[in-house]
């Protein structure tokens, strides 16, 4: 008895023990996927560009082979605290850029990841300055064509990407990626949005509405933050540093400063999901002020507004899955690959004014 009871907890023993063996290699090869997946085809160095008192700490990423001198592509990040990766969001972007032969870089906004200052206390022309002393370093550096740099940007981008053209004329291309035109147009259009997505009801929408107001009459008479809160009662995520930021842009418009981009090629990037930015509006403006070939627009009717396809991002689970083993497929389909070849077909050409 005693020694059929110790062959059954041998068998348990092993039946455990194979069991977590399995596990360790499904483990093991799950890290393994998410550390290649996690691999790009670029040399990644980190840089610090100091200019006029100001030092941004950033990446340089460049194609894996040769030592250049290598066309450049300049970001410009969105809105919030991002840092020069955005949280890795970019490395599949500059991974497609390397492979048309192209460098990328992007540095943390001031206040994130160490970096001095605060992104806060940004004006649209301050992060159009820093962009245009990274741009001058750039141009210093062996392994950059001095004649062949672009921009990237991104959403709120929309209102610096031109502002850095008018300040350099040398800009070879442009890739917007979502871009705003008009502060006030496009925070109306994403309050009406989510309000649309929760199930609003017509009260609620009103009520939203006379919130937006007042504070764009407070923004407007340059009220103090205190006044804000005692004005609409709840900040709802308003914090004082936030009031201040919005007071220095709230009057952005990138109409003025759009006719700096006339002649030089543009890649218009607009979703179909869009619920920060109006698609329609941003086109009009483009196509009005950019008239002529240079202007080219890709539409991606599957994605958000960080042309992640709608599909991932509307799960959590499928976001996190997605980003953790399969990266490069975050994004709408072409979107990585039509970028890449509007680099390619860019040339070596100096733009049309």
């Amino acid at each position: 008895m005693a020694s059929r009871r110790s062959t059954r907890r041998r068998r348990v023993v092993r039946a455990v023990l194979a069991a977590l063996a399995a596990l360790a290699v499904a483990a093991a090869g799950l890290g393994g996927l998410v550390v290649w997946q996690h691999t790009y085809d670029l040399r990644e160095e980190a840089v610090t560009v100091r200019r006029d008192g100001r030092t941004l700490d950033g990446v340089l990423a460049l194609p894996e082979q040769g030592k250049g001198p290598f066309p450049l592509v300049v970001f410009v990040h969105g809105d919030g605290p991002v840092d020069a990766t955005h949280d890795t969001f970019y490395r599949p972007i500059w991974e497609s850029f390397a492979r048309a032969g192209y460098a990328s870089l992007s540095w943390n906004k001031p206040g994130v990841g160490g970096s001095p200052g605060d992104w806060l206390d940004q004006s649209m022309d301050d992060r159009a300055q820093e962009a245009v002393d990274a741009i001058a370093w750039a141009r210093q550096r062996p392994d950059v064509d001095s004649r062949r740099i672009g921009l990237w940007g991104a959403s709120q981008a929309g209102w610096v990407l031109p502002k850095i053209a008018a300040k350099n004329p040398g800009i070879r291309f442009v890739i917007a990626v979502s871009p705003a035109v008009n502060w006030h147009r496009q925070g109306r259009y994403h309050l009406l949005a989510e309000l649309r997505r929760d199930g609003a009801s017509d009260a609620e929408v009103a009520a939203a509405l006379r919130r937006r107001e007042t504070g764009l009459e407070l923004l407007g008479r340059g009220a103090p933050y205190e006044e804000y809160v005692r004005a609409v009662g709840d900040p709802q995520g308003m914090t004082a540093a936030r009031w201040r930021f919005v007071s220095k842009n709230h009057t952005a418009d990138a109409s003025a400063d759009l006719p700096a981009l006339s002649g030089v090629p543009v890649l218009l990037v607009l979703a179909g999901h869009d619920m920060n930015v109006d698609t329609a509006d941003t086109e009009a403006a483009y196509r009005r002020l950019l008239p002529g070939p240079a202007l080219r627009v890709g539409r991606y009717p599957d994605a958000t507004h960080g042309l992640v396809r709608q599909d991932v991002e509307n799960s959590a689970l499928r976001l996190t899955l997605t980003a953790l083993c399969a990266p490069r497929a975050l994004f709408a389909e072409g979107f990585l690959e039509d970028q890449r070849q509007f680099l390619a077909s860019v040339g070596t050409e100096g733009p049309k004014r």
